[in-house]
């Protein structure tokens, strides 16, 4: 694939995507939807993955080339290995961009706490059930936010502490952060030419509600959102780098002014994401979890 990769602006300028299919989590709206919709217009077949199959449906008939929708539930892991079990063919790009957020302690259908379970447990899932087809690259949605978490092994479901939503929203980051690295050290081991990435999109006006659990808080970023986000068509700049530019392996791209916006660059992670022994517990436990594994070469 070439390397090539250009900013205009507020556009990307990608290689050409033609005989390419796009696996895109969340593609219906948001940056999942400004991604799927440069890859269509590159040329590639794009698949989003969605819950609601009417707005799936109606983002794929807004794009050009050959773009649908299929239905994924990441709160739920026969959803999951259902929809895997629906992808015949290579896949070129993986990119795990689906998120939520929430202001009480919800659980999946599996009984996983919800951030946990939908942003990392979910894509860890669907991805080594998918990776024995993946051919390029696998692109993982983290945050900024993970620099001030941490991963609480005694507690990962938030069973025995009081719920703190930004603090569970940051451990999911983290976690999907620290799944990248593990997953490309075993890549790297299995002599796999796929390369795994990670994006932090940075403050994007999406219409994803940030809910911190302080009321002020969240008036606060509502307004700081109007004033300083960007529009997903800029926001989607770190995974498009990450999916498409000439970045190693475990690369961690972001918006180059304080990870809040602008073009997009290779940033450094917290020590914790790079802690390869951290790393490789919790792909351990997500294993456990969700009793899928790594394929065997």
């Amino acid at each position: 694939m070439p390397s090539r990769w250009q900013e205009r602006g507020f556009g990307m300028s990608i290689p050409d995507q033609t005989g390419r299919t796009v696996i895109v989590t969340g593609g219906s709206s948001g940056i999942g939807r400004a991604a799927a919709a440069a890859f269509a217009k590159r040329g590639a077949r794009v698949i989003l993955a969605v819950r609601n199959q009417d707005q799936g449906r109606a983002a794929a008939a807004d794009m050009p080339g050959a773009a649908e929708s299929r239905p994924l539930d990441l709160g739920s892991l026969d959803s999951i290995r259902a929809f895997a079990r629906g992808v015949e063919g290579p896949i070129d790009i993986l990119i795990n961009n689906a998120g939520t957020m929430t202001s009480t302690l919800k659980h999946t259908s599996d009984g996983f706490e919800s951030q946990f379970g939908v942003n990392h447990l979910g894509h860890f899932a669907l991805t080594n059930l998918l990776l024995g087809q993946i051919t390029g690259r696998v692109v993982t949605t983290s945050s900024s936010l993970h620099r001030n978490a941490h991963i609480d092994f005694d507690d990962l479901q938030w069973k025995h502490r009081s719920y703190v939503p930004f603090g569970a929203y940051g451990q999911s980051k983290l976690a999907s952060l620290l799944f990248s690295a593990e997953l490309q050290r075993r890549l790297t081991a299995a002599g796999s030419h796929v390369i795994a990435t990670a994006a932090d999109p940075g403050w994007v006006s999406t219409g994803f509600i940030v809910t911190t659990g302080n009321r002020l808080r969240d008036a606060a970023t509502l307004i700081g959102t109007k004033m300083l986000a960007q529009r997903p068509e800029a926001g989607v700049r770190p995974t498009l780098l990450a999916a498409t530019g000439d970045v190693p392996a475990d690369a961690f791209t972001a918006a180059r002014l304080l990870g809040i916006r602008g073009a997009a660059t290779l940033v450094a992670r917290s020590d914790e994401a790079n802690d390869p022994a951290i790393a490789k517990r919790l792909w351990e436990i997500s294993e456990q979890l969700t009793k899928v594994t790594f394929p065997r070469p």
